[in-house]
């Protein structure tokens, strides 16, 4: 019988190496001719340093000036021709507002003879921000911790602080004119929406001024009086300088995660590319679902691995720590206790998830008598949002490091 854990181990390894972003920049560079006089090169997002590499070494010394702005961390080295800053995420900070300015500088005089080349990945709209006048550093860090801790989505909170924004909605590409930009976007967003993703800085926005008080209301967010007025605005809804190619996104991870499933012997099964909603639910239907499995009452077929890819959220109401893979895959190991021959994980395929170092977590039916024995409550732990350390206690956390990539999360059955 197959080691259920190096199963998952050897899945986990090929789902991150089949999502590295190089080659389809490089494809997307080769399908589109830059044929401008003078090309520039700015990335944004957690992605960003492995998307400028694969740029940089392809295109040689085409590229006049870059700039990449990611995630500390998450750099790995020298660029030729390339500033590389690392600043805060999911909160913006000081090292964000300084690195935007050198974007800004960089692009403020360029003409139509000039074209920018546009590397975008998650994470992009805390590393890539300059407040509109009147709204602070502490401003924004507030609103966004506020719409974290309250379980707003990722569509909701970019749909708010791309209004405080000198950058976001489309507003980045008006600053770039008249040079062209050729955009080369990865996905992290449910659906793709280009508005969304590092909150479209080079996209028209598809949402209104109303959606946004509409998320306020919901979520009982306190603004400002300039914040407030700033929502009145209305964002741009054209861009007539840009062109764009997405490339990577849940979808593909969950595909990958299927092939290296079935070469490993294992049925796969996707059932969705676009999971939704609070994180400890995703861990209860994750587990219901191995539990009929394993009691022949599903469609599935053994040995099968069951796919789910999307993004859940977490609504923060204690003051531990963790994120909302590890909260899906602690919430899982009481359904499945007891259960024999099963295994969940769930991973965020940039390697980090919530403000801690790992990328996810992984369970099986022992789970929760490993955490019984240190006097440990899973209940109790997840009501206090502290899913890593009751992961750890079991050795349930899957720590990979900063990946380079980022194309959202995916979370696995595996039934024998």
């Amino acid at each position: 019988m197959k080691n259920i854990r190096n199963v998952a181990t050897t899945m986990l390894e090929t789902i991150i190496a089949e999502n590295m972003p190089q080659n389809s920049v490089i494809k997307a560079l080769a399908a589109h001719k830059l044929d401008k006089k003078n090309i520039y090169m700015v990335a944004i997002g957690k992605a960003a340093w492995t998307m400028a590499k694969a740029a940089s070494e392809y295109l040689g010394g085409k590229i006049k000036k870059g700039i990449v702005i990611t995630k500390y961390g998450h750099s790995m080295g020298d660029i030729p021709q390339v500033d590389v800053y690392e600043a805060g995420h999911p909160v913006l900070d000081e090292n964000t507002v300084a690195a935007t300015s050198a974007v800004l500088s960089l692009v403020k005089n360029l003409g139509e003879s000039d074209e920018v080349l546009f590397l975008v990945s998650g994470g992009g709209s805390a590393l890539f921000e300059a407040p509109h006048e009147g709204v602070s550093l502490e401003d924004l860090a507030s609103l966004t911790n506020s719409m974290l801790a309250s379980g707003a989505d990722i569509i909701e909170i970019n749909m708010v602080r791309k209004r405080l924004s000198k950058v976001k909605a489309g507003r980045f590409a008006a600053l770039a004119s008249p040079a062209s930009i050729f955009q080369i976007v990865l996905s992290d967003v449910l659906g793709d929406r280009l508005d969304t993703i590092a909150s479209g800085p080079a996209a028209p926005d598809m949402s209104t001024s109303e959606e946004a008080f509409a998320i306020v209301e919901k979520y009982a967010l306190k603004l400002t009086l300039q914040q407030t007025e700033l929502l009145r605005r209305e964002t741009p809804k054209a861009t007539d300088n840009v062109k764009t190619v997405i490339t990577g996104s849940v979808g593909s991870l969950c595909e990958s995660a299927a092939a290296s499933a079935k070469s490993l012997g294992f049925t796969p099964y996707i059932i969705t590319t676009s999971l939704n909603c609070q994180a400890a639910e995703a861990g209860k239907f994750l587990a219901a679902i191995a539990q009929d499995t394993q009691q022949g009452n599903t469609i599935f077929t053994k040995p099968c691995a069951i796919i789910a890819g999307g993004e859940t959220v977490v609504k923060v109401t204690g003051s531990g720590l963790g994120g909302r893979n590890q909260e899906i895959a602690l919430s899982a190991a009481m359904g499945i206790a007891g259960l024999e021959n099963t295994l969940i994980f769930a991973i965020g395929s940039d390697g980090t998830d919530g403000p801690t170092d790992a990328a996810g977590g992984i369970v099986d039916g022992g789970t929760l008598a490993k955490l019984a024995a240190q006097g440990l409550s899973i209940d109790s732990v997840l009501a206090n949002n502290d899913s890593y350390h009751g992961l750890r206690a079991a050795n349930g956390l899957i720590i990979t490091g900063p990946t380079g990539t980022n194309v959202n999360d995916v979370a696995v059955i595996l039934c024998i």
